[in-house]
């Protein structure tokens, strides 16, 4: 499959964009980190594109405390796929991740 065509302005708006999505990402992330958001008010927000394509494993790592070795533990206890993004958890394994975040 090869690659789209792109003229550099689009090019340019395409980097923009991608730039502009990984700080409210980060931004996002942060907010977990300093205990601002929960991690249920975190996964009712999983429709929204910015939050639904974050990582698991980065979502878990964003809470204090928790690094790679306890939220690959975590994982593995729920059930969760390694390469899993938010917007694609099922209810039970949201439910078990809320119990264990919050």
């Amino acid at each position: 499959m090869a690659l789209p065509q792109m003229t550099d302005e689009q090019r340019a708006e395409a980097l923009k964009k991608a730039a502009e999505t990984r700080k409210k990402r980060s931004e996002f992330r942060a907010k977990i980190k300093a205990g601002k958001i929960t991690a249920k008010k975190a996964l009712a927000k999983r429709d929204d594109p910015i939050v639904g394509k974050i990582k698991v494993t980065q979502f878990i790592q964003s809470f204090p405390g928790w690094g790679k070795a306890k939220a690959e533990k975590l994982m593995a206890e729920i059930g969760i796929a390694e390469d899993r993004r938010l917007k694609g958890l099922g209810e039970n394994q949201v439910a078990k991740l809320i119990e264990a975040l919050d």
